[in-house]
């Protein structure tokens, strides 16, 4: 079943449901990919939709970090409640030790002497690792064995 067609059946459902918690991101997922298939591209990909969920998610996350700093518990749990129904659509997501492995080979593969070379090593890792593993902490790893 393609990813659209698998939130449109759980839209289905929340709706049959009257499950207003879960039909609000549903939505918003299915808006942003929406939006997405009809910027001219056609049919959106697997992996562009990964990257719609990780930046969905991270939004929500952003935002409830945000509200609980403002001291604003009422609106952080809405956006705790989103978040924690968007993630159930991310894909699993690597290890560190998965992650360092991968790390390791890049550089190998390489020839990445310094933290010079973090560029090179980075560009081959963000498509290998795009949707499975944080940004952040693909490049703190890099960083980390380049230092060594």
């Amino acid at each position: 079943m393609a990813f659209i067609d698998q939130i449109n059946a759980d839209i289905k459902k929340a709706m049959l449901a009257r499950d207003k918690e879960r039909l609000a991101p549903l939505r918003d997922i299915k808006s942003k990919l929406l939006l997405e298939a009809t910027s001219g591209k056609g049919e959106i990909s697997e992996a562009a939709a990964m990257k719609i969920i990780m930046k969905l998610h991270k939004q929500r996350v952003e935002t409830y970090e945000l509200y609980m700093k403002e001291n604003r518990e009422d609106l952080a749990a809405d956006e705790k409640i989103q978040a924690d129904i968007i993630s159930e659509y991310l894909p699993k997501m690597m290890s560190e030790e998965e992650i360092l492995a991968e790390v390791k080979e890049a550089i190998a593969t390489t020839g990445a002497a310094g933290p010079q070379d973090m560029g090179k090593v980075m560009g081959v890792l963000s498509g290998k690792l795009a949707g499975k593993a944080d940004g952040k902490l693909i490049a703190n790893t890099v960083k980390a064995e380049l230092q060594k």
